[in-house]
């Protein structure tokens, strides 16, 4: 990731979420990258189910996601994020790189949109709790 991370998180496979090949089945990897960004938010100050009682919700547009190599159960991994804005949009570059051998497993890129009183509107409040935080599309 060329872009600047601001936040990282650590996590570890569970057992469960392996197929039967023995390998992390695709969706997780998607809870994984959400995990992570709800981890952000509340690093920000910010409360999803608080932000939701005032009539703020987060919620996903687009999803990509670029698979490199599998995780296994057990293995110990790191969530990292960058964001950036563009429009009403923030955009959340995520990748996971395995510890021990520091491999990058998957990269993502996830469009995340707020819908103010049920309407897609601008969010000031996060956009300034962000805003230090956005990096420049080069």
């Amino acid at each position: 990731m060329k872009e600047t991370v601001v936040y990282e998180k650590a996590m570890e496979v569970r057992d469960y979420e392996a197929d039967i090949q023995g390998i992390v089945n695709n969706a997780n990897y998607l809870h994984y990258f959400e995990h992570t960004r709800n981890e952000y938010l509340r690093h920000k100050g910010f409360d999803f189910v608080e932000l939701h009682h005032r009539g703020i919700d987060t919620v996903v547009a687009r999803a990509d996601i670029r698979f490199r190599q599998s995780l296994h159960p057990s293995d110990r991994f790191v969530c990292r994020l960058a964001v950036r804005k563009e429009g009403v949009r923030f955009i959340f570059r995520q990748t996971i790189v395995r510890e021990g051998d520091n491999a990058v497993c998957a990269e993502g890129e996830t469009t995340v949109v707020c819908l103010i009183n049920g309407r897609l509107g601008d969010c000031e409040e996060l956009s300034e709790a962000f805003h230090s935080d956005f990096y420049a599309v080069k």
